[in-house]
């Protein structure tokens, strides 16, 4: 009925590989968030490698092979943005030709900050463009004293509230960002999400913890997911993949921890009997912990660790299912700021019943994913995408 029964679809939030045409648009001149890992500490990735990672760009401790197990290319966005939202929403096909409202210069409008505050009963500090970690830093002390919410911006179009939850409970934070995800929805406002974001420790030693939870917007197309779920196919999130598409068209939810439990969730899903459909994995480490901050060490590391668990996930696979690996975006930890970086993303499918060794074309949509499920289960094709399933080899 299906070529495959199911298609595994593994997001390496902000794993870009070079800059697009348009990259300048958005302040971003000569990023490659692989390329730039790979020259500044020597990036090794032998599995991705064998899959043909280093075939779709140069890097340079990454040399292409001979014979890639995978297809491969990569992904140009269309969308209007360098955020997850962006990213994702367009690999569903629901492709954002206009932006998201963005608040980094000035921080979010008074007027909207003064409601915000006399609806959750607390003060507001900071209230600006900021990296979370040195912001929970910059105002910890004030908000130990005071019980005011932090709250801050990024490129992405966030309403970020942090608070610590020996001072505010993860129940009153929930219902504070509950407060701001309504009060943003109001055109005039446009946020793409609202994000919690609980810490713990002392001034000397404070962590985020895994308690974080997105409010984002339903999407404004009806996804390939919803399209799935319509013809009672699955259509499981692993990861932010829910919070990402506000719980539309999910028929199974399963948050994580880590990237590490993402893989781990992951295979489970993969070696259990389940309907045909569409597992849907985020891993977001990449991008939280040392995008943002700019390590360029810690993303190494975090990239070396899931090439050494990627064996584990091709293992698992059985001769029904498709497995694609892709980004949604970039975040040269090399480059100057915090912010994501407009990128390529990588593409590499891989199926047991392929040859692999074969260059598709270069994606004029991160959509072609979307449309590629389509494709596969018969659904009702996306606005934008162009399925690459017959290019497989």
């Amino acid at each position: 009925m299906y070529k495959y029964k199911r298609i595994t679809v593994v997001v390496l939030d902000s794993v870009g590989i070079g800059q697009m045409p348009d990259s300048y648009q958005y302040g971003d001149y000569g990023v490659n968030t692989l390329g730039n890992i790979s020259e500044a500490v020597g990036l090794k990735l032998p599995n991705l490698q064998k899959m043909g990672l280093g075939n779709i760009n140069y890097l340079k401790t990454i040399p292409p092979v001979s014979k890639p197990s995978s297809n491969f290319t990569k992904m140009t966005e269309i969308g209007q943005g360098k955020d997850t939202m962006t990213g994702h929403w367009e690999m569903m096909g629901s492709t954002l030709y206009s932006g998201f409202q963005q608040y980094v210069e000035s921080g979010f409008p008074s007027e909207l900050i003064e409601e915000f505050s006399k609806r959750t009963k607390r003060g507001v500090l900071a209230n600006k463009e900021a990296s979370g970690m040195k912001v929970i830093g910059e105002y910890f002390e004030e908000h130990m004293q005071t019980g005011k919410f932090i709250v801050y911006t990024s490129v992405d179009s966030t309403f970020q509230i942090a608070a610590h939850q020996d001072v505010i409970s993860i129940e009153e934070l929930y219902q504070a960002c509950e407060i701001a995800r309504e009060l943003t929805k109001d055109p005039k406002y446009n946020v793409a999400r609202v994000i919690a974001r609980p810490f713990v420790g002392s001034i000397d030693d404070y962590s985020r913890t895994a308690n974080r939870h997105d409010y984002a917007l339903d999407p404004f197309d009806h996804t390939v997911m919803q399209k799935l779920t319509d013809q009672e196919l699955d259509s499981i999130a692993v990861g932010k993949i829910s919070d990402i598409f506000n719980g539309q068209g999910i028929s199974k939810s399963i948050r994580t921890k880590s990237n590490q439990d993402g893989i781990d969730q992951t295979i489970n899903l993969l070696k259990a009997e389940s309907n045909a459909g569409l597992i849907f994995t985020n891993l977001v480490d990449f991008d939280s912990k040392f995008g943002h901050p700019r390590d360029v060490e810690g993303y190494k590391n975090c990239l070396e660790q899931f090439d050494l668990e990627l064996p584990r996930i091709l293992d698992a696979l059985t001769d029904d299912d498709l497995l694609i690996i892709t980004a949604d975006h970039g975040n040269d930890p090399t480059y100057k700021g915090n912010d994501h970086t407009r990128e390529y993303v990588p593409l590499l499918v891989f199926a047991n019943n392929l040859k692999g060794n074969n260059q598709i074309t270069v994606r004029q949509s991160f959509a072609d994913i979307g449309e590629t499920i389509c494709d596969n289960f018969n659904l009702i094709s996306t606005k934008d995408g162009t399925s690459f399933l017959n290019e497989l080899n």
